[in-house]
């Protein structure tokens, strides 16, 4: 649990996650998995391999949140892949789920896209069909899981209850009341007990008044993460959660890096492997020991800090988006 440090400063945690999966568009487009994988998983070179090196370069913990249900159209073995570079790093490995690909698998000419489109049966049964993927691809029975889009509601979280699945990350107070549809205060971001789960929520800055941001890799800049894990650290949040996903340090076609997320990862990883007296990384196998219901305030937002990233964020979209 979180305890006071040096300068009167709490180590708070902090929870990398990476949802890692392959796309709908590029299976749209006709992709072989094996392109696929290469512009997903692989991503034009900062993709999961990269990251895993950058990671562990800096001695930090990361989980990705890994999405088999493609191998219920593209077979077992693209899952394998992704799994077994994760485990050898030493890194961890919970379950993610997309639901289009069941109804893909089933043929249905429209797919269902959010896990909430299901029933609690639907759910339940998807969650236990994914976790059997996972594990008959090599990773260990999954404690964490985080749902495709943020898609849940307290259905899921019956399902996960059912399926023995402790935790939960699909919280995502930006994206309340959809598709992240849990009953939960969207500026809710500290862990707590919920449907018989542990909630872990994703992270929120606030980019405006009223206005919610998470903390995902694209979507704020180095310096609103580096101030959001200060602010948490200050305030004693018991864990932070961010997230990225497998392919997002790529162009939107997966063929080029895009620099300017790909140096925002190396900044974030530098930072907290400074910080990791206070801020400690750390894996879903490791909160037995978290506190639940702490109180836990997002970052304040700041005008001028908000206009530094959507000006970055033109300069990136610009130079390597554009085209595209």
């Amino acid at each position: 649990s979180p305890h006071k440090a040096k300068g009167g400063w709490m180590d708070a945690q902090v929870l990398l996650t990476v949802d890692t999966e392959l796309t709908w568009g590029r299976y749209a487009r006709g992709c072989s998995w094996q392109e696929n994988f290469a512009r997903s998983y692989e991503a034009a070179g900062v993709g999961v391999p990269w990251q895993l090196r950058t990671l562990a370069e800096h001695g930090l913990k990361a989980c990705f949140f890994v999405d088999p249900m493609p191998a219920l159209v593209y077979g077992i073995e693209p899952i394998r892949r992704m799994i077994r570079p994760i485990l050898d790093a030493g890194q961890e490995v919970q379950l993610h789920v997309h639901s289009f690909w069941h109804d893909l698998a089933e043929g249905r000419e429209k797919p269902r896209f959010e896990l909430t489109d299901f029933d609690a049966k639907g759910q339940c049964g998807l969650i236990r069909t994914a976790r059997d993927l996972l594990t008959k691809a090599g990773a260990p029975d999954p404690i964490a899981f985080r749902s495709g889009s943020y898609a849940a509601d307290e259905a899921t979280l019956d399902a996960l209850a059912e399926l023995g699945i402790r935790y939960d990350s699909s919280h995502n107070g930006s994206h309340h009341p959809w598709p992240s549809a849990l009953p939960l205060d969207p500026v809710q971001i500290a862990p707590l007990r919920q449907g018989g789960v542990i909630e872990i929520p994703v992270a929120q800055m606030e980019d405006k008044a009223g206005k919610l941001r998470h903390l995902q890799l694209c979507a704020v800049s180095a310096e609103e993460l580096r101030q959001a894990l200060l602010h948490a650290a200050r305030q004693g949040h018991p864990l932070t959660t961010i997230v990225s996903h497998s392919f997002e340090l790529a162009t939107r076609d997966g063929l080029r890096p895009n620099r300017t997320l790909r140096r925002r990862f190396e900044r974030l990883c530098a930072f907290l492997a400074e910080e990791r007296d206070r801020l400690p990384t750390v894996h879903f196998a490791d909160l037995d020991d978290l506190p639940l219901g702490a109180s836990a305030v997002p970052l304040p937002a700041r005008r001028l800090r908000r206009a530094r990233r959507m000006a970055q964020q033109i300069w990136s979209n610009a130079v390597y988006e554009r085209a595209l």
